[in-house]
């Protein structure tokens, strides 16, 4: 639990950092920094009423004092000690009115002194200054980890965020654009436009076939996330639910991570070119090809939606949770991450989000920024202990698998912690308490790479009827790609 300076104490109220919770470290919702500042300012606000309406009675008993003079001759004794009761009546009043201003103060004070450290700190970071020198609110070196490092580092170095996108030996060019600029948008956008990075560009994507049966649904944060896996193990592929959301129906759309072979180059959505299209693009043609496969599912005007997503599929979800054409259509209630780079990505308002991360997890820092701490954004970093992997099975690192994000997950259901209880409780409210529901996979395509001096045929855009020999049934059956 947080706790504050106790009042009395005499001290500027200062919020404290939440305690770690087992091998979670939470940051953001109820317990956060952010929304305890925001408690202190309302009650501030509330305080400045009180003082208000203090300043009033004073004035009032002034008042009633002064009207009293001429009636103090009739019963001299009594009429001069109601004179001064009600004068000294008055005075405690101010003496209260008085203490509450410099409490207000006080609070403000202290949410200035925040506002100055934060953005003090963030500077440094920024411009690459960073060490135990420039003061200890550094998150840096409060939790060390490879995921920190990666996020403080990312706007000097180019090795993260080549590595993410499958560029293990990048041109000069494209290592000067890396470490030119700190803004991950703008170097991948930048990147995609030099020669022999065409494929790094946003290409459209489309729905082309889908398959509807009934499953047995584990609705809880752990489940969902396992189905992210099971979803990753097709190329393409992503899962629409239909779910019980009590008084009306609601929908859970799947995202899966990256995945590597199984289809055609260039036309898995999920590739690694569809990590440069959620961070550089904000998943424009991904999302698309998303409300398409909604709109399918029969999602009715306000039906309530959370999106999951693990690694790449959870910068898609968050797309999806700033996108003004997806939010104007679907009514987007929460969206859950794991191991996803999604600190840059500010969702509209009202929803809420859940971000699963584990220390010594590199791919949650590659767009160096970290998640914002809000009332409705719940960060929560695994502090548990690794097994290192057999070398075939490596992958992107151990703290990345998604069965350690999986029993992060179980931890987060299990935990007291007041922004986990509230978090969990959002995502209960939307999708309800599982079981045998409809789920539908849709399989999306990327148009392939043009060749060079050669246009391509059309296809259908994303919202059009998709062709008679697709619709209702899945695409050819594919050998199963590994997912990131």
């Amino acid at each position: 639990m947080t706790e504050l300076t106790p009042s009395g104490s005499g001290e500027v109220p200062r919020p404290s950092p939440p305690a770690p919770d087992g091998i979670l470290q939470i940051r953001g919702g109820l317990g956060g920094l952010s929304f305890q500042f925001e408690e202190l300012l309302a009650g501030a606000a509330a305080l400045d009423v009180t003082v208000h309406r203090l300043y009033a009675l004073e004035a009032e008993a002034d008042a009633v004092r002064r009207a009293l003079f001429d009636y103090q001759s009739d019963a001299y004794n009594s009429g001069s000690g109601a004179i001064i009761a009600v004068g000294e009546a008055g005075r405690a009043v101010g003496r209260v009115r008085a203490e509450l201003e410099h409490i207000a103060g006080q609070v403000r004070a202290s949410h200035r002194e925040y506002e100055f450290t934060e953005a003090r700190n963030a500077l440094l970071l920024r411009i690459g200054i960073s060490g135990p020198e420039f003061g200890a609110g550094l998150r840096l070196f409060e939790l060390p980890g490879v995921r920190d490092q990666v996020e403080g580092q990312t706007a000097a170095a180019a090795g993260s965020l080549a590595l993410l996108l499958g560029l293990t030996r990048p041109a000069d060019a494209a290592a000067a654009a890396l470490t030119g600029s700190g803004d991950v948008r703008r170097t991948i956008r930048d990147l995609a436009a030099m020669p022999g990075m065409s494929h790094l560009a946003p290409r459209p994507v489309r729905v082309t076939g889908s398959d509807t049966a009934l499953a047995d649904v584990d609705l809880t944060p752990a489940g969902l996330l396992r189905r992210a896996g099971a979803v990753g193990r097709n190329s393409g592929d992503i899962e629409v639910i239909s779910v019980d959301g009590g008084a009306q129906r609601a929908w859970v759309v799947i995202l899966p991570g990256t995945q590597l072979g199984g289809l055609p180059p260039g036309t898995n959505p999920f590739d690694a070119a569809g990590i440069a299209e959620g961070l550089g693009y904000d998943s424009g043609e991904t999302g698309a090809a998303v409300r398409q496969a909604l709109r399918e599912s029969g999602v009715r005007a306000g039906e309530q939606i959370a999106a999951v997503g693990y690694s790449q599929g959870g910068i898609h979800a968050m797309n999806l949770a700033r996108d003004k054409a997806f939010l104007a259509e679907f009514d987007l209630k929460y969206v859950l991450t794991a191991g996803s780079p999604v600190g840059g990505i500010t969702p509209g308002p009202g929803i809420a989000s859940l971000h699963l991360e584990h220390e010594h997890d590199w791919v949650p820092g590659a767009d160096g920024r970290p998640n914002a701490d809000t009332r409705d954004r719940v960060t929560v970093t695994l502090t548990n202990e690794l097994v290192l992997p057999p070398p075939q099975e490596l992958g992107l690192g151990p703290g990345h698998r998604l069965e350690n994000y999986a029993a992060g997950a179980e931890a987060v259901a299990a935990s007291g912690d007041p922004s986990l209880r509230a978090s969990t409780a959002a995502l209960g409210a939307v999708v309800g308490t599982g079981g045998t529901t409809a789920v539908t996979r849709f399989s999306l395509r990327r148009d392939p790479v043009p060749a060079q001096g050669v246009p391509t045929a059309p296809g259908p855009r994303p919202g059009s009827p998709l062709p008679a020999s697709s619709a209702g049934h899945r695409a050819a059956v594919r050998p199963p790609a590994r997912p990131g």
